[in-house]
């Protein structure tokens, strides 16, 4: 009997929050590994005589292979099971961040981290578990999504400031390699282990309910509109509008952050700010979002995942805003302000995409239509990873940068209400009377 099965068998503790907690620490590594991406970025610029934008551009070419890779790591899982495909990418990544160590010339840095460890990482991301967690959760989906993403938070808060401590006592070569350990000691094991797909497999229900007891009183929320869509194919979910909403909500919320998170550490450094203490408040930025993550996605289970969204994105922008009144006024008010406030709104982000596509979408290709929502992340990251270079190159400054940020945050709050998901929610959902 595995370990999965035995743990299943002697508890009566629901297995789907040990899934939440492999989930929790895979998307550590990935969004942290993600996020000190800044801290590298110093490092190198430092070291070789590269632009801004060609340096952000390696970033931007990691979300692009994020992008190619998010719908085929969908719709994998879908038809062969979570640890077939997160595996194998855990190996990939492990192998790109070492050989990252090796770089001398910024092609190489294109293709180690770009292509190579960005395809690994497109196995540990929310892509897929979100084609997970989808299944093991239904009334605490947003709960248990919200925990599960919070390690975004927790691995910016960890990897960041670990990796400039590491790259000033060791160098950035030897980060890279120890990093790239850390991934196969620590991840390989516990999706190898521990991870299972859907709750059947181990003889239980979403949300650990148990559809014979009658001890229970259940009713619905609301009528559901969508009674027969669990059955979705792509072509079904290309044709209705809700699916381009979900894209379109998704990809601008995105875009702006990927600028917040590449160019941050950077911008602080430009202005006094020494490398130790800009990366802390990026990690700061991290923790902060990763208690809101819990917070957030159990808002949105109580009032909805729209009005919920609405005032992560009002924190958001008023976080964005404070990097812009720092370059303005020099102020350390408003450094502390921005790590506040974008952390508060930035926590919102994750579990409202993945509550709100599973609200919309769930259902046995779930996986293959979270990974094109993924890969409009994707591309999103890149174009924000390249755009925030690309302005301090033209203007030698972040201002109309962190003003572009606003805007997209904003116009990802419009779609997310276009998307609706407060029509469809309801479908399979039932709270305690």
């Amino acid at each position: 009997m595995s370990i999965a099965k035995k743990i299943a068998a002697s508890s009566r503790f629901y297995y789907g929050w040990i899934i939440v907690a492999v989930a929790l620490i895979s998307m550590a590594f990935w969004f942290g590994i993600r996020s000190s991406f800044s801290v590298f970025y110093v490092a190198l610029l430092d070291e070789f005589p590269w632009s801004r934008g060609g340096s952000a551009g390696v970033q931007s070419m990691a979300y692009i292979t994020y992008t190619l890779m998010a719908p085929l790591v969908g719709g994998l899982i879908d038809r062969f099971g979570p640890r077939r495909v997160i595996a194998p990418g855990i190996l990939t990544l492990a192998v790109g961040l070492i050989l990252c160590s090796r770089v001398e010339i910024l092609a190489q840095f294109y293709i180690f981290y770009g292509v190579v460890a960005g395809s690994g990482i497109a196995c540990i991301g929310i892509v897929s578990y979100s084609a997970i967690l989808a299944h093991w959760f239904e009334k605490k989906r947003g709960l248990a999504s919200g925990i599960a993403v919070s390690g975004m938070g927790l691995g910016t808060f960890v990897l960041v400031p670990m990796s400039q401590n590491f790259i000033t006592t060791w160098g950035w070569r030897m980060t890279f390699i120890i990093t790239g350990c850390l991934v196969l000691i620590i991840l390989m094991p516990a999706n190898t282990l521990f991870l299972r797909h859907k709750p059947r497999q181990l003889g239980q229900h979403p949300d650990g309910s148990n559809p014979s007891d009658s001890n229970h009183k259940h009713h619905p929320v609301e009528p559901s509109n969508n009674a027969h869509d669990n059955d979705w194919t792509l072509k079904k979910a290309a044709s209705a509008l809700r699916f381009w909403a979900l894209i379109i909500f998704s990809f601008n919320g995105f875009v702006g952050v990927s600028i917040i998170i590449v160019h941050q550490v950077r911008f602080l450094v430009d202005h006094g700010v020494d490398k130790m203490t800009a990366a802390f408040v990026l990690a700061m930025v991290g923790i902060i979002s990763s208690i809101f993550r819990i917070f957030w996605g159990w808002l949105s289970d109580r009032i909805g995942r729209e009005l919920t969204y609405t005032l992560g994105i009002v924190c958001s922008c008023l976080g964005a805003g404070s990097l812009l009144l720092f370059e303005i006024y020099g102020s350390v008010f408003f450094t502390y302000s921005f790590l506040v406030l974008f952390g508060m709104g930035w926590g919102a982000a994750a579990p409202v995409f993945m509550t709100v596509a599973a609200d919309l979408f769930k259902g046995r290709i779930f996986g293959l239509i979270y990974g094109f929502v993924e890969a409009g992340i994707g591309v999103a990251g890149a174009i924000g990873a390249w755009i925030g270079g690309f302005i301090f190159d033209k203007t030698q400054s972040y201002q109309l940068a962190f003003i572009f940020v606003i805007v997209t945050l904003l116009l990802s709050c419009l779609f997310c209400w276009l998307a609706a998901p407060r029509k469809y929610r309801s479908q399979g959902v039932w709270l305690n009377s």
